[in-house]
């Protein structure tokens, strides 16, 4: 690759914007429907990182623009995998790997779908704890049948715990196009709005998320996460209890509740 080239495809990697206590993940790949790729993989891992390791971020949006939100991974490296005869060792974090790290982070997540959703993406915005589409753009289907690919582990749990058996095996097995109303029905969609009224959703969870208690919040995602995976740690959520009730945070809440006004949480 040419150092043209290069520096092009580098300006194309997942970018990071912070906007007071919201953060936003933004995909950049448009005129290949904001696939992922390799070199992608490491850039959003490092994105995570630091949005978790910043106290003044309550909540990361996950957005993209073009006509798709995304298309999940790139599959000519998924091809070039096949045509050696196995999983390219690529020395670092996976596709899966991205995700599960996204489904457990600290802060709680919002998939802004404005478009298609489609492979791989459709676990991103599952991992996701917010996923709010737009009418009729929002559409979704996982090709995994289409092209002989089974599908990892992680992603088949997360499926299952979120959306049920005959919804997973429906959208698994017959691999079939589900419109933006199908998909608010079986759970899919936690908000379905018309596209003039997407961003204004976006910035009211993203506003609520910010003026609640953060350990609350985050604890309770945690918590949840494990219930759905059946790997409840009790001992982490016991301590996570015993840190919220000896915390500022708490004082706070019930102080604002007394003086009938409106808390200032901090996170501690």
């Amino acid at each position: 690759m040419s150092a043209a080239a290069k520096t092009r495809d580098e300006g194309r990697l997942p970018t990071l914007s912070i906007d007071g206590s919201r953060a936003t993940l933004h995909l950049n790949r448009p005129e290949v429907m904001n696939r992922i790729q390799p070199e992608d993989i490491a850039e959003i891992m490092r994105i995570l990182a630091a949005v978790e390791a910043d106290p003044e971020i309550r909540v990361l949006v996950i957005a993209s623009t073009g006509k798709s939100f995304s298309a999940g991974a790139h599959l000519g490296d998924m091809a070039r995998q096949a045509e050696t005869g196995g999983i390219r060792d690529t020395g670092g974090a996976g596709f899966e790997d991205m995700i599960n790290r996204l489904e457990m982070l600290t802060v709680p997540t919002i998939a802004r779908l404005h478009g298609g959703v489609y492979g791989g993406s459709t676990d991103l915005a599952l991992a996701c704890d917010f996923r709010v589409g737009v009418t009729p753009a929002t559409v979704m289907f996982m090709p995994a049948a289409r092209i002989g690919v089974h599908y990892y582990e992680s992603g088949l749990r997360r499926y299952v715990s979120r959306l049920g058996f005959n919804n997973a095996k429906r959208l698994f097995m017959l691999a079939e196009e589900q419109s933006s109303e199908e998909l608010l029905r079986i759970g899919y969609l936690t908000d379905l709005v018309p596209p003039e009224a997407l961003d204004a959703r976006i910035d009211a969870i993203a506003a609520r998320l910010g003026e609640l208690a953060p350990l609350a919040v985050q604890g309770a995602k945690r918590a949840i996460n494990e219930i759905g995976h059946q790997a409840l740690d009790t001992a982490a959520l016991e301590d996570r209890i015993r840190i919220a009730k000896a915390s500022e945070d708490l004082r706070e809440g019930l102080t604002a509740f007394r003086e009938r006004r409106r808390p200032v949480f901090k996170g501690r």
